[in-house]
């Protein structure tokens, strides 16, 4: 393959309308995205640099913003620049003009390759040698702290970047760990730490704790001693596993899901013809079906206190097709009732032997696993000034700006953080993968830009999405959602569900039906979602004009 730069032409000029993308050959084995916005040819990198989804069966609107249509990653077409996480890497622009009826492209053909569609990131790790150098602390080690330090220095922060996390590794994609079990940090971490070192110039110091944070003094303690001082503190220490108080939790075998040991411990016990119990039926918990579901386990069950997992969240009908799914590959669910005691071993007492539910029924089990929430971790800010404003749920309660409330140089971001919702304005914590990453990037932007990036305060559509045999997708916040519009079939696992309130849908979440979930998110942002009345009418989400938007 040759390494120089080609131009060649790669469509027929009047085969791409204004607001349209296709995916093109370019070479013998490369691939470029062609989007037209506004009258103009954009040339780019044709795969998200997330998981590699397919660019053009994203959505594109008016500003040359196309999301990915599997997790919500937006990038510019114009410049290849991230508009919206989870990606990290920036995607690669390439000239390209139209001339004699065609569409040329100038690439060099191994940069529109798929395992090359990524640009590195136009950084800058310039560390300021004055006295009063701008020092930003982030206490937290999870996918807020990564976007965060990427987006500062992308947006010319020069001042000491300090990131102080009680685990024992750089920021990983917290993701793998439910959803395949993976525990191979190269597979995990999004940069190494030699990578922030060398190149955005990160004092990265694991397995260290937090312990006291002065806004008067503008230092944080470390280890009960230590002070390491700020000009701008970043609190992104995510949640902590939730646990029952009950007799027996500390057992070997009984586990909670957060950090790769906790993965590695799990992936140890379930062994062939080992006997798992799950206890809750979160997102996290069904995933971990998912990731055992090849492993000969001798019994897998579920214990959840609702009818029907994610009842709440999906409605009964939908958690019924998902426990469905999971029954007809031997999960055994007890639900509407809950944990009553967790028993030893009768061959070893140190190790789980079987648990005791609510109803007396005891079941034996090697490996327990704890699903059943998480709580902010924000107890170490209890006896500080900070702690007005801690929220009853134990998140801190953040303006627009993110920063938190009567505290200038401090801001609150992720799972901690309680900010008004661009739906409804209400306050509220989300507890998103997406969520957390796009706050570092506000608040990157906004200190390194030294300016207010968030005046408007925080817009983004809460999207996730979870493995539950096939891929859920959601978007919105659907908390009180008092109807429920449902197309196709749930029992199939193929549909789209449209959770509305108050004649308004507020919420949409899908299996199979990409990228209609990302296509929401973009007309729930723009203000411009078709009624429960229009979709009962059969009003289809893709004739929405975006384009004009």
């Amino acid at each position: 393959m040759s390494s120089g730069v080609t131009t060649i032409p790669v469509l027929d000029a009047s085969e791409l309308q204004d607001g349209q993308m296709k995916q093109v050959e370019f070479g013998k084995e490369g691939k470029v995205l062609l989007s037209k916005v506004r009258g103009r040819v954009q040339a780019t990198s044709a795969f998200c640099t997330h998981y590699g989804a397919p660019l053009a069966k994203g959505t594109l609107e008016s500003s040359g913003r196309v999301v990915c249509p599997w997790h919500g990653a937006c990038f510019n077409v114009c410049t290849g620049d991230i508009e919206d996480a989870p990606a990290l890497d920036a995607i690669h622009s390439f000239p390209c003009e139209v001339k004699d009826g065609k569409i040329y492209v100038t690439a060099r053909e191994e940069s529109t390759l798929k395992n090359n569609m990524s640009r590195p990131p136009a950084v800058s790790s310039l560390v300021l040698d004055s006295p009063d150098q701008e020092a930003v602390v982030i206490v937290g080690g999870g996918a807020a702290t990564i976007h965060a330090v990427e987006s500062l220095r992308l947006h010319g922060f020069g001042g000491s970047i300090t990131v102080l996390s009680k685990e024992g590794y750089a920021p990983i994609d917290r993701t793998k760990l439910s959803k395949s079990l993976l525990t191979d940090l190269s597979k995990l971490q999004w940069r190494t730490p030699q990578q922030l070192k060398e190149r955005y110039n990160v004092d990265l110091r694991n397995n260290v704790e937090v312990t006291a944070v002065d806004t008067d003094n503008k230092t944080v303690t470390v280890g009960g001693s230590e002070q390491v001082k700020y000009t701008k503190l970043i609190l992104a220490t995510g949640t902590t596993p939730r646990r029952l108080g009950l007799e027996g939790e500390n057992l070997n075998g009984v586990n909670v899901l957060r950090q790769v040991p906790d993965a590695e411990k799990i992936s140890a016990g379930v062994q062939k013809g080992k006997k798992l119990v799950v206890v809750g039926s979160s997102f996290i918990s069904m995933e971990l079906l998912i990731a055992v579901q090849k492993k000969e386990l001798g019994a897998v069950h579920v214990v959840g206190s609702s009818k029907v997992p994610f009842a709440k969240v999906l409605g009964e009908q939908i958690g019924q097709s998902i426990m469905n799914y999971h029954q007809k590959n031997g999960v055994q669910f007890h639900m509407s009732g809950g944990l009553a005691s967790i028993k030893p071993s009768a061959t070893d007492p140190s190790s789980v032997g079987s648990v005791v539910l609510k109803d007396g029924t005891e079941i034996e089990a090697d490996v327990v696993v704890l699903g059943v929430g998480v709580r902010p971790a924000t107890e170490f800010l209890k006896g500080s000034k900070l702690e007005s404003t801690i929220q009853k749920d134990g998140g801190l309660k953040v303006d627009g700006q993110l920063r938190v409330e009567g505290f200038e140089d401090v801001y609150a971001i992720g799972d901690i953080a309680v900010y008004p919702q661009a739906q409804g304005g209400v306050f509220k914590r989300i507890e998103h993968w997406n969520v957390a990453s796009n706050h570092g990037r506000a608040v990157g932007e906004t200190i390194g830009k030294r300016h207010d990036k968030l005046a408007a305060g925080f817009k983004k559509v809460p999207i996730f999405w979870s493995t539950q045999g096939m891929q859920l997708r959601y978007c919105g916040i659907g908390e009180g959602w008092d109807d429920v519009i449902i197309k196709g079939n749930p029992d199939e696992m193929k549909f789209v569900a449209y959770y509305c309130k108050e004649g308004k849908v507020i919420a949409v979440a899908s299996m199979q039906m990409d990228p209609i979930v990302t296509r929401s998110a973009e007309l729930l942002r723009l203000g411009i979602m078709p009624t429960p009345e229009e979709l009962r009418g059969g009003k289809d989400l893709y004739t929405v004009d975006l384009a004009g938007a």
